[in-house]
C-alpha cells in the first residue's frame, strides 16, 4: 500500500526559507512521478512543483526560482526547499504521487496522497 507522509511545515517571516520532507513507503519515489500541491484557505488546491521518474522537475509559475523539489531515494522521501517566502505562501501542502499524471496540475490526475502539512507566512 503506497503510502506519503508530509513533515516539515511551521510558521515563518516573509523572505524565509522553510524545507518540507514526504517520506514514502509501499514503493519506491524514483519509479513514480512526485508532486507537490498547496491549498490555501478558502481556495482550490493548486499544483506547485513535480518530478518526474528522470529526475526532471517542472514549477509553477508562482515558484518558479523560489523553490526546489528533490528526492533522496535512498531515504524514499522527496523534498520541497522554499525560500524567499511571500505571504501568498501561507497554505497547506501536500504531496502527490502518480505513475503518469495526465493532467498533471489537476489534483485529480493524483491518485496518492498525504495528509498535508500546514506552512504560515507571516509579515
Amino acid at each position: 500500500q503506497v503510502k506519503l507522509v508530509e513533515s516539515g511545515g511551521g510558521s515563518v517571516q516573509a523572505g524565509g526559507s522553510l524545507t518540507l520532507s514526504c517520506a514514502a513507503s509501499g514503493y519506491i519515489v524514483s519509479t513514480y512521478c512526485m508532486g507537490w500541491f498547496r491549498q490555501a484557505s478558502g481556495k482550490e488546491r493548486e499544483w506547485v512543483a513535480l518530478i518526474d521518474d528522470d529526475g526532471i522537475a517542472t514549477y509553477a509559475g508562482s515558484v518558479k526560482d523560489r523553490f526546489t523539489i528533490s528526492r533522496d531515494t535512498a531515504k524514499n522521501t522527496l523534498y520541497l526547499q522554499m525560500s524567499d517566502l511571500k505571504l501568498e505562501d501561507t497554505a497547506l501542502y501536500y504531496c502527490a504521487a502518480e505513475r503518469y499524471p495526465t493532467y498533471f496540475r489537476r489534483p485529480h490526475s493524483w491518485s496518492t496522497w498525504g495528509q498535508g502539512t500546514q506552512v504560515v507566512v507571516s509579515s
